[in-house]
């Protein structure tokens, strides 16, 4: 049921529109045709460099910062922690449309509208990374943390030594996770973006669209150039994804 989409999709970006309104579910010859007319209308090239870029540094940055944070909760002791926890965690259930306008009114005070830096900053640290890596923190053993700081380990030797590699799976899991949501952001690329060289392909898609009939079968074939890295990099940590979602789910 869910495949059965996306294999129509990949069929009707390769006919032509007498197939496609004569109901044909599989194209009779294949043809790279209405490919070659989306690049030539847009710069695909660059919608897709432009979206790995964002995508790929906020995954690292929320990796980063979601780590710290999520050590610092689960494994350090200091005052105040379990407040500024469920502060941080109460953000969540603040829509992103909420604060859209004031992160926007900062990035075009800061003047680095139309920027990369523009459309990382404000998703460089998410609460859920926190969240979801405090959990796995709080999975490891205390006496691993007692032995380490009784041998002379740093903290911050003990996170990227022992703690994360031990915690592989989640981090797996959140790794992709924050990659796709990324990937998919539609709103504020929209709004802080002024040009082509800066668009992501979300909404460069949206140039493929025309009044005309022949637009349905670019737009088609501009969605499956899309949906390719993001399946690719969902085939490619499947393994790390589900055991991320298993981990911690069976003791014993």
């Amino acid at each position: 049921i869910i495949i059965v989409p996306v294999i129509y999709c990949f069929n009707v970006s390769m006919m032509d529109l007498k197939e496609i309104y004569g109901g044909k579910f599989w194209p009779s010859h294949l043809t790279i045709e209405n490919y070659t007319r989306a690049f030539q209308l847009a710069p695909f090239f660059t919608f897709i460099k432009n979206s790995l870029i964002v995508s790929g540094v906020i995954t690292f940055a929320q990796v980063v910062t979601g780590a710290l944070a999520a050590y610092a909760f689960a494994m350090m002791e200091f005052k105040g922690k379990k407040v500024l926890f469920y502060i941080m965690l109460a953000t969540m259930m603040i829509p992103s449309q909420a604060i859209i306008i004031a992160n926007y009114l900062t990035i075009a005070d800061w003047g680095i509208r139309n920027t990369y830096a523009a459309l990382i900053l404000p998703n460089a640290a998410a609460a859920f990374a926190v969240f979801n890596m405090r959990q796995a923190f709080l999975t490891l053993p205390k006496e691993i943390h007692e032995a380490a700081e009784i041998d002379g380990c740093t903290n911050f030797k003990f996170l990227y030594t022992i703690g994360v590699p031990l915690i592989k799976p989640s981090l797996g899991a959140l790794i992709i996770y924050v990659f796709l949501q990324s990937w998919n952001y539609y709103l504020w690329p929209l709004l802080v973006t002024g040009s082509n060289n800066m668009r992501t392909v979300q909404i460069g898609i949206s140039m493929l669209d025309s009044v005309d009939s022949q637009s349905i079968t670019l737009m088609i074939a501009g969605v499956v150039m899309i949906i390719i890295p993001s399946i690719s990099i969902f085939i490619v940590g499947q393994k790390q994804l589900i055991r991320g979602m298993f981990s911690g789910a069976v003791k014993g």
